[in-house]
């Protein structure tokens, strides 16, 4: 005999960040990228700068 699964479906993932979310870390990254000297890390924070913006609408 075979145990029988049921076929419900996963629950619907939730939204970790909301969008004012990834605009204060996009403010955060910006004002810690204007008192950086590091060039390496300056770089890494306007990628990840970017990358924060594509999930903001209107930016």
């Amino acid at each position: 005999m075979t145990a029988e699964r049921p076929t419900t479906e996963p629950s619907r993932a939730r939204a970790l960040f909301s969008t004012a979310d990834f605009r204060l870390l996009r403010n955060a990254l910006a004002s810690h990228a204007r008192v950086t000297e590091d060039r390496e890390d300056l770089a890494r924070i306007n990628a990840l700068h970017h990358r924060l913006g594509t999930y903001v609408s209107g930016d």
